[in-house]
C-alpha cells in the first residue's frame, strides 16, 4: 500500500448553477435529488440523449428516452455484448473531470509551458505530500511538469489554518514552496471569506470525485484518459505520473 494520509471529508456536494440545473428534463433532475452530479450532456445512440454523472464520487452513465420521460441508469449493450462508444464514454468522463480539477483553486508549482500537468490534493500536514513534492524537484525544475496543489486542510486541527496562510500570502506559490521545503507555516486564525471559499470548494470536489487520502494525484495517460493515484508513489511509479525524467 503506497504511504497516504487518510482523511474524513464531511461537506455537501457541489451542484450546478440553478439555470444549469433547471435545464436538465424532468427525469435527470429527478436523478440529480437522488444524489447524482451531472458533468455534462453527449448524443447516446438511437436517438437518446447520454449523460456524464458522479455519484458517491465514482462515474455514471445516464441515458434519457427520445420521448424525454424515462432516464435510464448503466451501460449501453450492442448485440455483440459490446458496451456502446465506451472509449467516447470514458474520454468523456476524462475530459469533465479534468475541467472542474483546471477550475479548482490550485498553486502553480512549476513552468507554465511545462508539456506535462499533474494535479493533487495537498494538506500542509501531510508528510507524504511533502515527499512527493521533494521526489518530484527534478521534473519541476527541469521544466518538464508543471504540478498544481489543490489545498486542503483536514488532515489536523491547525490544517485548514495553515492552508489558509498559504493561499492568503501575497506569493501562494513561494509560500508553498517554503512549507514543503521544510518551513512550518503559521496558521492563519481568520482567513478571508474568499480564501474560506477556496478551501470550502476544494474539499466538495476532493470528495466528489472519491478522493479519501493525500495526496491524491490526477493526471493524464497518453490516451487522454483520466488516471488517479493516491499516496506517495514509489520510485518506479514517479515516471508513470509526471513522464520521462
Amino acid at each position: 500500500m503506497k504511504p497516504a494520509c487518510a482523511v474524513a471529508i464531511a461537506v455537501g456536494h457541489a451542484s450546478l448553477s440553478a439555470a444549469a440545473a433547471a435545464a436538465w428534463p424532468a427525469p435527470i433532475q429527478a436523478l440529480e435529488q437522488q444524489g447524482y452530479e451531472i458533468l455534462g450532456r453527449f448524443d447516446g445512440p438511437s436517438g437518446m440523449a447520454g449523460y456524464a454523472a458522479l455519484r458517491l464520487g465514482r462515474p455514471q452513465t445516464l441515458y434519457l428516452t427520445p420521448d424525454g420521460k424515462y432516464a435510464i441508469a448503466g451501460t449501453m449493450t450492442d448485440g455483440g455484448g459490446e458496451n456502446w462508444n465506451q472509449a467516447g464514454v470514458d474520454q468523456r468522463f476524462s475530459d469533465a473531470m479534468w475541467e472542474q480539477l483546471q477550475g479548482s483553486a490550485w498553486i502553480a508549482d512549476g513552468s507554465r509551458t511545462a508539456e506535462r500537468v499533474v494535479y493533487l490534493f495537498t494538506d500542509p500536514n501531510c508528510p507524504y505530500c511533502r515527499q512527493l513534492w521533494r521526489d518530484a524537484r527534478p521534473w519541476v525544475r527541469s521544466g518538464k511538469v508543471q504540478l498544481r496543489h489543490i489545498l486542503i486542510g483536514i488532515l489536523q486541527a491547525d490544517s485548514r489554518g495553515k492552508a489558509a496562510a498559504i493561499l492568503a500570502d501575497a506569493d501562494p506559490a513561494r509560500a508553498l514552496a517554503r512549507h514543503e521545503g521544510g518551513a512550518d507555516t503559521r496558521p492563519l486564525g481568520q482567513p478571508p471569506a474568499a480564501v474560506e471559499a477556496r478551501l470550502d470548494a476544494n474539499h466538495r470536489l476532493m470528495e466528489r470525485l472519491g478522493a479519501f487520502a493525500t495526496p491524491a494525484i490526477y493526471y493524464r495517460a497518453a490516451d487522454g484518459s483520466l488516471q488517479k493515484a493516491q499516496g506517495a508513489p514509489g520510485a518506479a511509479a514517479l515516471p508513470k505520473i509526471l513522464g520521462p525524467r
